[in-house]
């Protein structure tokens, strides 16, 4: 017994081994082409970017992921969201990534169906044996229970044994990989992995789908836009998912949709309405809404499938990301900063007036005059090269709300419509009353800020104490006008820099000493 014990340990340390250098393989010479392209991206050197190489590197780790199997597939859709680490070329390729792998015959799930919940006779009208959809983790089925059509997603024979492998494998490989990126990338890509791990966990158990679909269900049970199936919770477990079939035409197939007269411009709009009002009001959303997630019915209704993956971001969060959006719809460069800082999407440290710069550009192509050619395209490749350039990050909390945004995108150009997101995002603030409460959470944070400027301001009163002593004291020999300038110059200068320091706390103080040394200057060079 103890000999098969020892047998089976260095068995499987053999497998893990052979499948790391396996990973390897494959995946280093991707991220060596990754860490040239970036730094030439990176430094926006226009002359020397390829991007048929690009492309062309890009298409290497797209068939790489593809051939290392379902955990690694995940990882490459993860990264095709993923502005932050990946030039615009890979994004582009990485997108193709379809979660389609060959299906596992019938006869292999059905044990899997009966363990968790009996024979299949006494439980189903029918299965369809020929499975409708073939994922990396589950696959779906069709049939019927009591007349009622519905689809049964199962999980695969032995995956959470691959999983588990594969993601100890990728845990060892990552900081090897790490080293041959920059230290903002490591950052980023770390919080990604950490949450790409939990995610994928979360997506094997088929109770947690359920109570997340539910959750959904009800949160939006009042829109006239959406359709979430419902769940049979006594035909459902950890491994088996039963729900109402409900078909539709995909979200992006343009000529179905225009068969059926589906006006394709209010279906943009309302598949960004459905999805950030989620994100902006309710406690979870849907954080894979790639096209085969997303059905419409004949009257153009939304159809939401998979709930497995889901973006959770507690009050005060979204409380900063509609400040966030608030900002960009009223063109405020300096408050769309202070919303990223808060958000911690900045590494300390950062050039302020760059980061604004940048902000005001990416806002003036969302309310320039061409909207259908900058509003979209233009803005997220100027905030791909800026997330590179500066100092951005995404953190943990914050990755599935970029995916989700990054995929909606995606949608949105494929029907290539008259769209206007600032203006959408401005009707959901005010449709769902988030407006005020921005408003209140800026002005409590103005004034805490506030605060802490005249305290900063305070924690250099004993000079000004002097200045002033020196000021009454010369003012009780000299006429009173003589000091009235200076006086009258230092007083704008510190009023001035408590406001500004609200939004650049390092001038704001260098004000309020200049302001100091304006009244000294006075005092001593003062005209007799």
């Amino acid at each position: 017994m103890l000999v098969q014990k020892k047998l089976k340990v260095i068995w499987s340390n053999l497998v893990s081994t052979v499948r790391t250098i396996q990973i390897l393989v494959k995946l280093l010479p991707s991220v060596l082409a990754l860490r040239k392209d970036r730094k030439i991206w990176i430094n926006q050197k226009k002359n020397e970017i390829d991007l048929e190489q690009f492309r062309k590197n890009a298409r290497k780790a797209l068939n790489a992921f593809i051939s290392l199997g379902p955990v690694y597939i995940k990882l490459g859709q993860w990264l095709s969201s993923r502005a932050d680490i990946l030039p615009q070329p890979y994004l582009e390729e990485l997108a193709k990534l379809q979660d389609n792998v060959p299906v596992v015959p019938f006869d292999q799930v059905k044990p899997i169906i009966e363990k968790d919940l009996g024979p299949i006779d006494e439980n189903f009208d029918e299965i369809n044996t020929n499975s409708i959809s073939g994922a990396s983790i589950g696959q779906v089925y069709r049939g019927s229970i009591s007349g009622q059509q519905i689809v049964i997603k199962v999980k695969r024979p032995g995956i959470e044994k691959m999983v588990e492998q594969d993601l100890k494998v990728l845990k060892k490989i990552l900081p090897l990989a790490l080293r041959f990126v920059d230290p903002n990338l490591r950052y980023s890509a770390k919080a990604m992995l950490s949450q790409f791990i939990e995610t994928v966990y979360e997506e094997m158990d088929y109770t947690v789908e359920s109570k997340n679909l539910q959750r959904i269900k009800n949160d939006m049970k009042d829109s006239d836009q959406v359709i979430v199936p419902s769940v049979f919770d006594d035909l459902s477990s950890k491994n088996v998912l039963t729900m109402e079939y409900l078909p539709g035409i995909k979200v992006t197939d343009v000529k179905a949709l225009d068969e059926k007269g589906i006006d394709r411009e209010q279906l943009v709009i309302d598949v960004h309405k459905v999805f950030f009002t989620m994100l902006l009001k309710h406690s979870i959303f849907h954080a894979d809404p790639h096209p085969g997630n997303i059905a419409v019915t004949d009257d153009g209704k939304l159809i939401l499938y998979d709930y497995g993956m889901v973006g959770k971001i507690n009050d005060e969060t979204r409380f900063k990301l509609i400040r966030l959006y608030l900002a960009l719809v009223e063109k405020n460069p300096p408050r769309v900063v202070n919303a990223m800082n808060d958000l911690q999407m900045l590494i300390p440290g950062y050039n302020r007036s760059v980061i604004e710069k940048g902000i005001e550009l990416s806002i003036r192509a969302m309310h320039g005059d061409k909207p259908d050619e900058m509003e979209v395209q233009s803005l997220m490749e100027l905030a791909n090269q800026t997330m590179s350039k500066f100092p951005f990050v995404l953190p943990k909390n914050l990755a599935l709300y970029m995916r989700m945004a990054s995929i909606i995108e995606g949608i949105y150009k494929t029907h290539d419509v008259d769209f206007k997101f600032v203006k959408v995002l401005k009707n959901i603030l005010q449709e769902e009353n988030l407006i005020l409460g921005a408003y209140v959470k800026e002005l409590k944070i103005s004034f805490d800020t506030f605060s802490k400027s005249i305290d900063t301001a305070l924690r250099i009163g004993p000079e000004m104490e002097q200045f002033m002593g020196e000021f009454k004291f010369h003012m009780k020999k000299r006429k009173p006008a003589v000091l009235i300038g200076g006086s009258i110059f230092a007083s704008a200068i510190f009023v001035g820099s408590t406001v500004l320091f609200q939004s650049d706390e390092s001038v704001g103080l260098i004000g309020m000493i200049g302001s100091g040394i304006v009244m000294g200057i006075s005092v001593l060079f003062r005209k007799y």
